[in-house]
């Protein structure tokens, strides 16, 4: 898929993984329609960039199927979707003061899991739509998983089955939609330089930072979109999974 042509949905976009990679692919000539439920950043980030911006939660069906009504009209279409919208949740199955709250783990399954299906099931009614490029494909969709899918942690229980459920969907939901010609895809970055990890100092950076291999430092967002970006542009990256991480092997 060429990215000057691309129409591409980022949810999460208004800050964060889903910020930069909103940027990036602005940068690289595509249109972007981010998807946020914080419609003043959405908005500044829109009007500064030139993306459209609709508010939306991800997790709810009418909400998410307005924003890709408005997403479709805005772009003229709809080629690729980037899944970043998400939420971190931390406890332990059983702590100090009782067992993990159930709402909060239905929570996070919904926001990070079931959010990224929703988008991507309607995002995929529109992209059937579209011409097919002389590949036969029609778009592609790129979901955000982690390494705690893989290495999770104590304490990331609801956070380590949502992105353990991404990683798992995206195999069956490749073969679903082959027929129709959308790729799937999904990235399990590693510990990334956000703008919450960025209010803890530089001592506990360094602490995050000393398991990775190389290069002994926290992902950027422009590495996590930079992939983004080469999956929605190279053909035959299809169902994989792609562990962004420096060689992180959390314990």
């Amino acid at each position: 898929m060429d990215i000057t042509s691309a129409k591409a949905i980022v949810t999460g976009g208004a800050s964060g993984l889903g910020g930069a990679t909103a940027r990036y692919l602005l940068s690289k000539g595509a249109q972007v329609t981010i998807f946020d439920r914080d419609a003043d950043k959405g908005e500044a980030i829109a009007k500064e960039t030139g993306a459209h911006f609709a508010e939306v939660d991800v997790s709810g069906e009418a909400s998410t199927a307005k924003a890709i009504v408005a997403a479709k009209s805005a772009m003229g279409g709809i080629t690729a979707v980037v899944n970043c919208a998400g939420i971190v949740t931390g406890a332990s199955t059983l702590g100090k003061k009782g067992p993990f709250p159930l709402a909060d783990f239905q929570r996070t399954i919904d926001i990070n899991l079931v959010g990224s299906f929703n988008v991507a099931r309607l995002a995929a009614e529109v992209m059937a739509e579209n011409e097919p490029n002389a590949d036969g494909e029609r778009g592609v969709i790129v979901n955000t998983a982690s390494v705690a899918a893989f290495d999770g942690q104590r304490g990331q229980a609801a956070y380590a089955a949502s992105k353990a459920g991404i990683a798992g969907m995206s195999l069956p939901m490749a073969r679903d939609l082959a027929r129709t010609g959308i790729r799937v895809m999904a990235i399990a970055p590693g510990i990334f330089l956000t703008p919450m990890l960025e209010s803890l100092g530089e001592d506990m950076i360094a602490e995050l930072s000393k398991d990775v291999l190389h290069p002994k430092r926290l992902g950027s967002g422009e590495e996590y979109a930079r992939l983004a970006e080469f999956i929605i542009s190279h053909p035959y990256l299809n169902a994989e999974v792609i562990r962004l991480d420096g060689g992180l092997r959390m314990q």
